[in-house]
């Protein structure tokens, strides 16, 4: 890896292995330019349930794992589903083990909610996200509706219009880094 390579943590929402919103990432990662690398972190699952009284200098190992990963990333895109008009329950886990840190704050970050509807589940990914001080805005932030007749089970983007959305969400988070 270049010095001058930009290193992207990829964050499925989803615990489910092969997942349309893996496949996205997946997607996303084979497009990213050049003097990008990009780590899709799937392990959501191994990340303990939150506890105060855990969150300490000393977190839990999976817990301190992902902060450190994220810490060292130049930026972050989170792909999710919506699951019952919400966050699914991991991801959201995941994400309240970042409250108490900085870590986000001022973190390039794009987001995706690629799901059935998704729209409640957007809405509180980006309030979760703005709390914890990300650095996102309306062109790197995208809702994908009816995905799992967008995307084949080889992973590949069979519908245009979504597509295109992907390449135009691509390139405004790879132009956050370049200018």
């Amino acid at each position: 890896m270049s010095p001058q390579t930009i290193k992207i943590i990829a964050i499925t929402g989803s615990t489910r292995k092969n997942s349309s919103n893996y496949k996205i990432l997946k997607h996303i990662s084979e497009q990213i330019k050049t003097g990008f690398e990009v780590e899709i972190f799937e392990d959501l699952d191994t990340i303990p349930h939150f506890n105060p009284d855990l969150d300490t200098e000393n977190p839990p190992k999976e817990v301190a794992s992902l902060r450190n990963k994220i810490k060292e990333a130049d930026g972050v895109i989170i792909c999710t589903p919506e699951y019952v008009f919400s966050l699914p329950g991991s991801l959201k886990n995941a994400l309240e083990w970042f409250v108490s840190t900085t870590i986000f704050s001022n973190k390039k970050t794009g987001l995706i909610t690629a799901s059935a509807s998704g729209e409640m589940g957007h809405e509180q990914l980006l309030l979760i996200m703005k709390t914890l001080e990300a650095k996102f805005d309306n062109n790197t932030q995208l809702l994908i509706q009816g995905i799992r007749g967008k995307v084949d089970a080889d992973g590949k983007i069979i519908n245009e219009e979504t597509k295109a959305a992907l390449q135009n969400f691509t390139n405004n988070f790879e132009n956050q880094f370049l200018y």
